[in-house]
């Protein structure tokens, strides 16, 4: 796939005095795996939640798989998936009437809501599990699942904020497998992360701070920028950084 899945330009947030998002110019290329870093309260949350359409931005443009996020946040949510490290699932319910609620929500019906729900749990392990109640599952099953509720509807961009935080290495190998999978099918994922072994999985960085962005590129590109041996001496740099302008 070529072209744009994001496009943003001179994309700014204020919430008060307070400038959240500084005048964001960024793109993100259709079909690849997409790492927003930066320490807490550089802006990522906020840049995402306007991505989404879930938040207005004061200043400037941006558009999601073609879709304008001001005049049509509605066809923004219809085409992306987000899953946060929350999870977003029902206790009560077991594995597969969350599946299934959420492929509901995002419109599917009848034998092909059905067809999704039970390729869902065999695509990603989850059949044997169907009948269990999500409140009882490990965190990495959680994740699993929550995956799998965020990509019921196939979507053209997955926004995954944090996803595995508080998960084991084991459980965080088999959800990136799974990441890259959805990537080799066409699936664009910006994905937020403090894990720097995952940044690393990435196809290209964006690092954020107070607001605006500092470098884009490859891991290599970055590290170049910065004269600093790794990614994650950036991201340390970046935090002490922020610690001093504080």
């Amino acid at each position: 796939m070529t072209g744009a899945a994001v496009e943003t330009r001179g994309l700014r947030r204020a919430f008060g005095a307070l400038v959240a998002v500084a005048g964001l110019d960024l793109t993100v290329r259709r079909g690849e795996v997409f790492g927003l870093l930066g320490p807490n309260g550089s802006g990522k949350t906020t840049t995402i939640r306007m991505l989404c359409g879930l938040l207005a931005p004061s200043a400037g443009t941006a558009t999601v798989v073609g879709h304008d996020v001001v005049r049509e946040p509605e066809a923004v949510k219809r085409a992306i998936g987000y899953m946060s490290q929350k999870f977003g699932l029902y206790d009560d319910l077991t594995v597969a009437e969350n599946l299934d609620f959420y492929a509901s929500v995002y419109g599917l019906r009848g034998a092909a809501r059905a067809a999704r729900v039970a390729e869902l749990l065999d695509g990603l392990g989850l059949a044997a599990r169907a009948g269990q109640l999500a409140g009882t599952l490990s965190g990495g099953w959680k994740q699993r699942l929550a995956l799998a509720c965020a990509t019921a509807h196939r979507p053209r961009l997955l926004f995954l904020d944090e996803p595995t935080a508080g998960v084991d290495p084991a459980a965080r190998r088999r959800f990136w497998a799974a990441i890259r999978a959805l990537a080799a099918e066409g699936t664009t994922v910006l994905v937020t992360t403090h894990y720097m072994d995952e940044a690393a999985r990435c196809d290209r960085l964006a690092f954020m701070a107070r607001g605006a962005l500092i470098a884009v590129g490859t891991s290599a590109e970055i590290t170049a920028q910065f004269g600093l041996p790794t990614v994650e001496d950036v991201f340390v740099h970046l935090q002490e950084t922020e610690a001093v302008g504080a």
